[in-house]
C-alpha cells in the first residue's frame, strides 16, 4: 500500500527520501538548499515565495515568524538579507530538519519549531511571513490567517503571497475583517503579496 502524505501534515518521514540540491538568487545573493519527497515546492524555489521575497523590506533586529516554512527558504533568506531574528515553524516533521540543516548550510542563526500552525508557538512578533498550504483548504488557511493576530506585537504585519486564482481576491475581504490595516503591496504574474497590519494599541 502506497503512503499518501501532504507537505502539509506530520508524517512525511514515513515517505521515502530522495534527496536535491537547489540552488536560486534572491536580490543578488546565491543561496543553497536541500529538498526532499514530502515538502513543499521540492523540485526549485517555489515562484509565489519568489515574488514575496523579491517585495518585502524589514527593519533589522525585529522578530519575524515563517510560519509553514517548508524546507526554509523565507525565513533564510530574510535572516540573511535584513540581520532579523527569525523563528520558523512547521508542521512536517522532513521540513523542520531540513529546515534546520538548510540554515546551517546557508550560516544564519535562527530558530527551527515544529508547530500544528500556532499550537507551539508561544512569542509575539513584528511580522508573520506566510505562503499558504492552499491544498489544505480554505478552513484551514483562513484559521491560520485569523490567529496570526493573536501572535504579533502592537503594529505587527501579517504578510502573505497568494495567486488570484487560489483566491487572492476572496482572502482579501477575510482578511480586511480581522486586521485594521490591509493591502496589497505587489502583484506579478498572477501573485498577491498582501500585508495586514494591527492597531499600534491593544
Amino acid at each position: 500500500m502506497s503512503i499518501i502524505s501532504h507537505y502539509f501534515t506530520k508524517d512525511n518521514d514515513l515517505l521515502a527520501s530522495n534527496r536535491r540540491t537547489i540552488r536560486f538568487v534572491i536580490r543578488g545573493k546565491l543561496f543553497e538548499m536541500e529538498t526532499d519527497k514530502g515538502v513543499f515546492s521540492k523540485a526549485g524555489l517555489d515562484y509565489g515565495t519568489r515574488v514575496l521575497l523579491d517585495n518585502i523590506e524589514l527593519d533589522s533586529n525585529v522578530n519575524v515568524l515563517d510560519l509553514g516554512c517548508g524546507y526554509g527558504p523565507i525565513g533564510i533568506v530574510i535572516a540573511r538579507l535584513f540581520s532579523v531574528n527569525v523563528v520558523m515553524s512547521d508542521i512536517n516533521n522532513r521540513a523542520v530538519q531540513l529546515a534546520m540543516e538548510n540554515a546551517k548550510k546557508n550560516l544564519v542563526n535562527l530558530s527551527v519549531v515544529q508547530s500544528d500552525g500556532f499550537a507551539n508557538i508561544t512569542d509575539l512578533f513584528n511580522t508573520i511571513l506566510f505562503n499558504p498550504p492552499i491544498r489544505a483548504g480554505k478552513q484551514i488557511i483562513y484559521g491560520l490567517f485569523e490567529s496570526a493576530k493573536n501572535h504579533l506585537q502592537p503594529g505587527g504585519r501579517l504578510i502573505i503571497v497568494i495567486n488570484k486564482d487560489q483566491g487572492a481576491e476572496t482572502a482579501l475581504v477575510f482578511l480586511r475583517t480581522i486586521y485594521q490595516q490591509v493591502e496589497v503591496i505587489a502583484k506579478k504574474s498572477g501573485y498577491y503579496v498582501i500585508c495586514c497590519q494591527i492597531s499600534l494599541t491593544v
